[in-house]
């Protein structure tokens, strides 16, 4: 991972003054929407940078040990081995982390360490999706997580705060969550689909990465609307502003409804277009995905082979 964000004092001034235009907004995702994907040699490179910016995630109510096992396996080997030769890769590739609900850290934790592995371990806290249960609860769940393995949390923001704009609150709870991290990396969901208004999010956005956020995230992927490219475009600016005005990286995390490895290669676009190459990398980009890596073998299969796999040439996940 990079160097953290220490995060700064609230900048209230800064997150009142700010007012998004809605129409600019759309036109550059309409443009960014309309960029050329890549072809070929380089669609499969980028596959793989994508591959290695995935969380991969396993959020049901009926997550075992043996489903979270099999999960951290196909994390360490995403792709099949003759077609990482046949890409001429030499190095291993795995995906950017494992996502699991707080019960589950141990269960990662044990896989990856008899594997000898150091791939993060990242989980859901603080009343996750809606973040509804009073903050002594919350606070609790991070720390436990935290105490069983996890290197990274996912928390959600008390959407109640933000969109009341009570931003002193929403900051104070960030501090707490972040100090109950400890050395685990946060990552702070907004549920973009339920702020309302692109100026409420760049405000949220903002208010987070002022408490340390190492991350921002758009959603937990159980709203009715989760990663879109507007909202992108909105957090990606957020972010942009943060490092010009502190010098402090902070990473984004689209999530919820990216399914397709056409899906991937745009999001990955839009990062390089509006946050620029030193952003393409897990420590500063993750896709939240559960069904996504499917979908980018097939690609990559067709790509070394010429023909879409059949059913029973490729490993169930």
């Amino acid at each position: 991972m990079l160097e953290r964000n220490p995060g700064t004092r609230l900048d209230l001034e800064w997150v009142s003054r700010t007012r998004v235009n809605t129409q600019a907004v759309l036109r550059r995702a309409q443009q960014i929407q309309g960029i050329r994907l890549p072809k070929d040699q380089w669609k499969a490179a980028w596959l793989l940078k994508a591959l290695s910016c995935i969380d991969l995630t396993t959020l049901s109510g009926d997550d075992t040990q043996s489903n979270v096992h099999r999960l951290c396996l196909k994390a360490l080997q995403p792709i099949r081995e003759d077609l990482l030769q046949q890409l001429h890769m030499d190095c291993p590739v795995t995906t950017g982390a494992v996502c699991v609900y707080p019960s589950r850290v141990c269960d990662a934790v044990k896989t990856l360490r008899e594997a000898n592995s150091t791939l993060p371990v990242a989980s859901v806290a603080t009343g996750f999706p809606a973040g509804q249960t009073p903050l002594s609860v919350r606070l609790d769940e991070v720390r436990l997580a935290v105490a069983d393995g996890a290197t990274e949390i996912d928390i959600v923001i008390n959407r109640t705060l933000a969109l009341g704009e009570q931003w002193e609150a929403l900051y104070q709870e960030l501090v707490q969550f972040r100090e109950a991290c400890a050395h685990a990396h946060m990552k702070a969901i907004l549920a973009v689909g339920e702020l309302g208004t692109f100026t409420s999010v760049y405000r949220a956005s903002l208010v987070c990465m002022m408490a340390g956020s190492d991350f921002i995230k758009t959603s937990t992927g159980k709203e009715p609307v989760n990663a879109t490219i507007p909202v992108a475009v909105v957090m990606s600016r957020a972010i942009r502003d943060y490092y010009i005005i502190t010098g402090h990286k902070v990473g984004f995390k689209p999530a919820g409804g990216i399914r397709t490895a056409d899906d991937a290669l745009l999001w990955l676009v839009l990062v390089k277009e509006e946050l620029g190459g030193a952003w393409i990398t897990p420590e500063l980009f993750r896709i939240g995905a559960s069904s996504l890596l499917a979908d980018i073998e097939r690609q990559l299969y067709r790509h070394v082979t010429g023909k879409y796999a059949a059913f029973h040439e490729l490993p169930l996940a």
